[in-house]
């Protein structure tokens, strides 16, 4: 699985920030969806600068074997806050769309055929 960490010019990207945000993601996704993650990207963006408020933006890109991307984002007051809302927001982003592929195979639908 490859793992990617982009910043805008506002927030410094360091080895320590990324290895930090690489182990709260693979905590949250690598046990159960390790197979089929193909890569993942975190873009964090300080979208007022200087101007203050909600304005850290943290987006999650998952791109999955075999299946379009899924992305989420989350703004939060800072990086930690956002990037822990992104997470959870792509848990259940994962956990909807792979669930649902998962209980297509062998259900039966309203009309009463096999799918």
């Amino acid at each position: 699985m490859l793992f990617q960490l982009r910043t805008d010019n506002h927030i410094r990207n360091s080895e320590d920030l990324e290895n930090g945000i690489r182990a709260e993601v693979e905590a949250a996704f690598m046990s159960r969806y390790a197979n089929q993650i193909r890569r993942i990207e975190v873009y964090l963006q300080d979208v007022n600068a200087q101007k203050g408020g909600v304005d850290t933006r943290c987006t999650i890109e998952v791109h999955l074997a075999g299946h379009q991307a899924i992305a989420v984002n989350h703004m939060a007051l800072d990086v930690d806050d956002a990037v822990t809302g992104s997470v959870t927001k792509m848990e259940h982003a994962l956990e909807h769309t792979l669930g649902r592929l998962a209980d297509r195979g062998g259900n039966i639908s309203l009309s009463g055929e096999k799918s």
